[in-house]
């Protein structure tokens, strides 16, 4: 791996700490102050933290500029990753693993697949 791509790497990390944070702020604050519920407040918080997500990795992990084209290739990606995070959740719940290790594969396997499908495909 390049340094530049180290770099990338990085910041697609950091950038998704960043919006996994905004997320979960944005979930509980509309849980406890709007009395809005669960799956709704997480529905709001997941637009708000991809839109923060496409902003972050398109000006800061990949240096592009914001373009409908790249926009849509991202969103798409996004659904895949939450696709892909779903499946592996269910896969370790239908073969008897703990929730614990059902996120901990999610951890380990979506990022990086997103990653490959921004570089690859979102930001070309």
């Amino acid at each position: 791996m390049t340094p530049v791509e180290r770099v990338r790497l990085m910041r697609f990390g950091a950038s998704g700490v960043i919006t996994t944070g905004l997320h979960v702020c944005t979930a509980l604050t509309l849980i406890a102050d709007a009395g809005m519920s669960p799956p709704w407040a997480n529905a709001i918080a997941f637009t708000w933290a991809t839109a923060a997500s496409y902003l972050l990795n398109t000006f800061w992990s990949f240096s592009a500029l914001p373009a409908l084209l790249n926009a849509g290739r991202f969103v798409v990606v996004s659904l895949g990753g939450l696709t892909s995070t779903a499946l592996v959740s269910h896969l370790t719940q239908l073969a008897g693993g703990p929730p614990a290790l059902g996120i901990a594969l999610v951890v380990c396997v979506v990022p990086p697949l997103t990653f490959v499908a921004h570089r690859c495909w979102t930001y070309r």
